[in-house]
């Protein structure tokens, strides 16, 4: 399959995963775009294979298990399982689907599986990506406010005199998680994506630091 014939397979895909989603506001259809757009650009860099990672990075969240459901370490499985279903539905090409299933599979941490291909691993690092930078930061907080956490803690904002607490302060998540990330990158492209990303969200935390009266220690704490 030629990379434009894969891409004009997108739509389809489209609807699908907008009648599967349900209320999320993390991964929503437009987490799901933008995981599609960063898993297209990292292919092209890596030379990987569009047929393999554009209907992975479509289905990867297909069924989205909830973060406090005991199935969560299941999520990925499941949504390569039903992905697989629907792309023989659909009459996808058969010879692609066992590098789909691979790759929907490993890109979760929860999975804790090992990434196999190139295209496993540019489906990882596109979905990573979308946890850091402008998206990634406002995703945190957004996710924060929907969870009644602050925003950070008063006195100790970048826990200098305290253990993290993420579940209370969204600014803790940072560095609980999100500092972390650029070290899981499996592809050069990516790596460099997530350096750049990192970097804004740490220009952030300096501004932060600034406007609240506690100076940033740097991404070395």
């Amino acid at each position: 399959m030629t990379n434009e014939e894969a891409l004009q397979w997108q739509q389809q895909f489209k609807q699908f995963v907008e009648q599967q989603m349900k209320t999320d506001p993390a991964h929503d259809i437009a987490h799901i775009q933008r995981v599609v757009t960063s898993g297209i650009a990292l292919a092209k860099l890596e030379n990987a294979e569009l047929a393999i990672i554009i209907p992975a990075c479509w289905l990867h969240d297909c069924v989205n298990v909830a973060k406090d459901s005991p199935q969560r370490s299941q999520g990925s499985r499941l949504s390569a399982v039903r992905a697989i279903e629907y792309l023989k539905e659909i009459d996808y090409p058969t010879e692609y689907l066992a590098a789909i299933e691979h790759a929907i599979c490993a890109h979760s941490f929860s999975a804790n599986l090992q990434t196999t291909t190139i295209e496993a691993k540019v489906v990882q690092d596109a979905d990573r990506l979308d946890a850091l930078g402008a998206v990634g930061l406002s995703r945190c907080l957004m996710l924060g406010a929907t969870w009644g956490s602050a925003l950070y803690q008063v006195s100790d904002p970048f826990a200098s005199q305290r253990d993290f607490d993420d579940k209370q302060y969204c600014i803790d998540h940072f560095f609980v998680k999100l500092q972390g990330l650029t070290a899981t990158m499996k592809t050069p492209a990516g790596m460099e994506e997530a350096k750049r990303r990192w970097q804004f969200m740490s220009d952030f935390l300096s501004q932060l630091g600034h406007e609240v009266g506690h100076e940033y220690p740097g991404d070395d704490g």
